[in-house]
């Protein structure tokens, strides 16, 4: 999840705001899910949304650069690194609500840093649906919510509730689901990027028994393992165009299996750029310039990246 302030402040003040808190040339490849990317010139981890807000508060007081990374996919880091700041979201609280009155729904709470995944697993175990189709995305609440992460048909706008969000101007408050104004792997958020964060988000469920929903999930996780390659990736490189399929256009460019370095176009799902021999950001890039010239010569298409590219890259 990407969030853009002004400019970089010196690390002197940066020092001084932070203290022992803050990281300095922190490798941002042991905090992606591609293990790709160069050092950052300086980094905060927040453990609870609390510093995660007074983090970001102090970054816009002192009117600095900075990326807010969760889980580190959809996002490929230069192997230059990071001119600016990360701010690294670990606040993974999570409240369950099953005792609402009728008609109100149970509803899970869960800061923006906390796994969406695994939240998926917890509600499972309760009995609790809403989340299945998240149990094998990538990603933190928090990202989920700034790019509508969605698979098997659904995403974060069909459960949303409510998001709590820090603004940049107005402060913090409640954004229903339609202010988000969602679309397809997109939110205001990210369509206006540096104006807001995400700190929780809340969920509506519905209550199933823990064999209805493991069902559900074990039928989405065996699609997953049918159609989707194991190891290291940043999840699906390009969104899909409309009325067809970036991977089905990549791999009809003739590209399924074309490897740059340490990275390959995989042979299972060609929308997944895989770093399977200690890739370089630059094979990745590499493979994503290949497959939009290409599809772009051969089709016609303009392949939009799903993923974000933080750090000094060329432009497509």
């Amino acid at each position: 999840m990407r969030n853009l302030a002004h400019t970089f402040t010196p690390l002197d003040q940066l020092r001084a705001a932070f203290g022992s808190r803050l990281q300095e040339n922190m490798l941002m490849a042991n905090y992606t899910t591609a293990h790709v990317g160069g050092p950052v010139d300086a980094a905060v981890i927040a453990q609870s949304a609390e510093e995660l807000e007074n983090a970001v508060r102090q970054l816009w007081a002192l009117n600095t650069s900075f990326y807010l990374l969760g889980s580190g996919s959809n996002v490929l880091v230069s192997d230059a690194g990071i001119r600016g700041v990360v701010v690294i979201n670990r606040a993974h609280t999570v409240k369950i609500d099953t005792h609402g009155a009728a008609p109100n729904p149970p509803t899970v709470w869960a800061e923006s840093g906390a796994n969406l995944s695994g939240l998926a697993r917890q509600l499972a175990l309760r009995g609790l649906s809403g989340l299945e189709w998240a149990a094998n995305v990538p990603g933190s609440v928090g990202g989920a919510v700034y790019g509508n992460a969605g698979a098997y048909g659904m995403d974060v706008k069909s459960s949303l509730i409510l998001a709590e969000i820090l603004h940049r101007n107005e402060g913090r408050q409640s954004w229903a689901c339609a202010r988000l104004e969602f679309d397809y792997r997109s939110s205001i958020l990210k369509r206006e990027p540096g104006q807001a964060v995400v700190l929780a988000a809340r969920f509506a469920l519905t209550t199933s028994t823990k064999d209805e929903v493991q069902a559900r999930m074990d039928s989405y996780n065996t699609q997953r393992r049918l159609s989707q390659p194991p190891g290291a990736s940043l999840g699906s490189m390009f969104k899909n165009p409309s009325g067809d399929y970036a991977g089905r256009l990549i791999e009809a460019a003739g590209l399924k299996g074309t490897r740059i370095g340490g990275a390959q176009i995989s042979k299972m799902h060609a929308n997944f750029f895989v770093n399977d021999q200690q890739a370089k950001a630059r094979d990745i890039y590499g493979l994503i310039q290949l497959a939009h010239r290409t599809v772009q010569d051969k089709f016609g298409v303009d392949l939009e990246l799903e993923v974000e590219l933080l750090g000094d890259w060329p432009s497509l």
